[in-house]
């Protein structure tokens, strides 16, 4: 009974701080990401106040945030935009990646951690925060901007790219072999594949099947349905988030619209709970030897990631002002890379208080980067004039831009 009251009281404290810091970031413009990673810090061991008797509820909040983090991201998404963007946007997918993975890979073996944790890093500092992202988007009134769905189209193909990756990851964080890793592979493409056909060919089906009149068993019937592939995704070591994405995707029309508003509370609060877990497993006292090198790899990927949006602006042929504002609002890091550390600590612990400083300093830059970077490069000098900025916003939002926490 005393561990009960305990627990209560310890939940109740952590969701009505978190309630309290949300608040606070929405009033100062900023994500409430990092407010919630250094309340972890604070409540978590060697914090201010450590947690004892509801650390493993909040442990199990933080599984269902990565999962409904993961339903909400494929709920945004028809199999055929997916489709679309991966032909179209798969070159600047391309660069994404080597620009921003390999120096995640190299700090990772130049620090001795070994090829395991290189492939842990290089997916910490390549994924972009959508959540950030779709936030500073709407906030700068950049919705309609010509630049907008390239931004867009470089998410989602990193949110496609975790579809192979999280399993990869997770046979290799599993130490499976070569073998035992080649299958989960062809298991996961096989999954993904199999899930696009059926949500191409038959997706109204789908839909149909799992549609309801009645918004709380809609709410049930997709929760469960996305708990239990998860659940089976994990088992086939696929990776739950995964399984939880490609749930997102096989929904569509009406039905994605209105489990979104259905889910999008439970999303923020779950998400939440998970971020307060990241900061609650990393000790603050491991943060400051891995500070140096989370601020030289803040400061190479930001320009890698800004050079990304660069070149994929350019691909679409937009002018130099749009080119350098696609850039700079790719800067964001945030829950991806906080999920993949997460994933990663038990083989590196060192990985969670570095993960945690660099999605500290970048998703405050990320924000100032998206603002100012256009302004500044039209400060320096150029061989050329810079062309003039781009038309202000006309066109109609996007329907895949993604809200995020």
């Amino acid at each position: 009974m005393h561990n009960t009251t305990a627990m209560l009281i310890e939940l109740g404290a952590i969701i009505l701080a978190l309630g309290l810091l949300g608040r606070l970031a929405g009033r100062v413009g900023f994500s409430p990401i990092p407010l919630y990673l250094l309340a972890g810090l604070a409540f978590g061991h060697g914090g201010i106040v450590p947690l004892q008797a509801s650390e493993e509820f909040v442990a199990t909040g933080a599984e269902i945030g990565v999962i409904l983090l993961l339903l909400l991201l494929g709920l945004e998404y028809s199999a055929s935009e997916l489709v679309t963007n991966l032909k179209t946007q798969y070159p600047s997918g391309a660069v994404d990646f080597v620009l921003n993975a390999v120096p995640g890979a190299v700090a990772a073996l130049v620090l001795g951690w070994g090829p395991v944790a290189a492939v842990a890093l290089a997916g910490v500092t390549w994924i972009s925060s959508s959540g950030v992202i779709a936030k500073v988007l709407g906030d700068l009134n950049r919705l309609g901007n010509r630049e907008t769905p390239v931004i867009l189209g470089v998410l989602v193909i990193e949110d496609l790219a975790m579809a192979v990756y999280l399993p990869i990851l997770t046979a290799l964080l599993a130490g499976v072999g070569l073998a035992g890793g080649s299958i989960t592979l062809l298991i996961s493409l096989g999954t993904v594949g199999a899930v696009l056909y059926l949500a191409l060919r038959h997706g109204r089906l789908i839909s149909r099947a799992v549609s309801s009149d009645n918004a709380e068993m809609l709410l049930l019937v997709v929760l469960g349905l996305t708990l239990l592939v998860a659940g089976f995704a994990q088992e086939l070591q696929v990776s739950a988030a995964v399984g939880a994405f490609l749930v997102g995707i096989a929904l569509s029309g009406e039905v994605a619209e209105g489990a979104s508003s259905l889910l999008t509370p439970l999303r923020d609060l779950f998400a939440a709970v998970f971020f307060v877990f990241f900061g609650l497993s990393t000790d603050p006292a491991n943060i400051p030897p891995v500070l140096v090198p989370a601020l030289i790899l803040a400061v190479v990927t930001s320009l890698t990631k800004i050079a990304t949006g660069w070149y994929a602006a350019h691909r679409a042929g937009i002018k130099a002002a749009g080119r350098w504002r696609a850039g700079g609002t790719l800067v964001a890091r945030g829950e991806f890379s906080i999920v993949i550390a997460g994933l990663a600590v038990g083989v590196e612990p060192r990985i969670g208080p570095l993960a945690t400083a660099y999605v500290l300093i970048l998703v405050i830059v990320g924000p100032l980067a998206a603002r100012f970077t256009e302004p500044l490069a039209r400060r320096l000098p150029h061989r050329t004039a810079p062309s003039a900025p781009d038309p202000a916003p006309t066109a109609e939002t996007p329907e895949a831009i993604r809200t995020g926490i």
